[in-house]
């Protein structure tokens, strides 16, 4: 039993690399496990998302990261599956009170990637569930006193992490932040009580 799943779709590995990131930054605190679970087509049948297993893993857990790609200004077909095959589950509010964040990366600098993270915080909602974002600041100025940029929130989204990568390579300081996105919902799921 995981404390923090992180459930991704991906399909050129981008959002995949983001949800490693945010694996390893949920393990990095001490106390914390974290599963990393990936939707695949496989498990898509006639459009409908059909693994009850890994719904089941999700029950246990204090806290569900989730993540897609950004097609078409929203979540992939694949996520999109997924989330429709809770629908028993949101009858029940059995996610009510978890933890929940969210992460997305696109190919173009501003591909509405973040209605990808509002359907995200749209969805964790409907389950009853606690969304946490970003509490780091844009990094479009240097800090106070420096001329460095810091390395994570790059691209300013305070919902959760926006990535981007034109190329299949994804931004060091997008990395940064997907391990710090990690790190903050393992912290807030050890605070409180369920």
């Amino acid at each position: 039993m995981a404390d923090v799943a992180v459930v991704f779709h991906s399909d050129n590995r981008t959002t995949q690399q983001l949800a490693q990131a945010v694996h390893q930054g949920c393990i990095s605190v001490g106390g914390v496990s974290s599963e990393l679970l990936q939707i695949t087509g496989k498990a898509i049948i006639e459009g409908r998302f059909c693994n009850s297993e890994f719904l089941q893993q999700l029950e246990p857990t204090k806290a569900i990261i989730f993540g897609s790609p950004t097609y078409m200004g929203c979540v992939s077909a694949q996520f999109k599956a997924f989330a429709d095959a809770t629908g028993d589950l949101w009858e029940q509010q059995r996610w009510a009170n978890k933890i929940a964040a969210g992460f997305t990366i696109g190919s173009n600098l501003s591909g509405d990637q973040l209605n990808t993270l509002q359907y995200l915080q749209v969805f964790a909602s409907q389950h009853g569930m606690l969304w946490a974002g970003l509490d780091v600041p844009g990094t479009n100025s240097p800090g106070e006193g420096t001329t460095a940029m810091k390395p994570q929130n790059r691209l300013g989204a305070q919902s959760g992490l926006v990535a981007h990568s034109a190329d299949g390579v994804v931004h060091s300081g997008d990395l940064a932040s997907a391990v710090y996105l990690g790190q903050r919902v393992a912290r807030i799921s050890q605070q409180l009580a369920f």
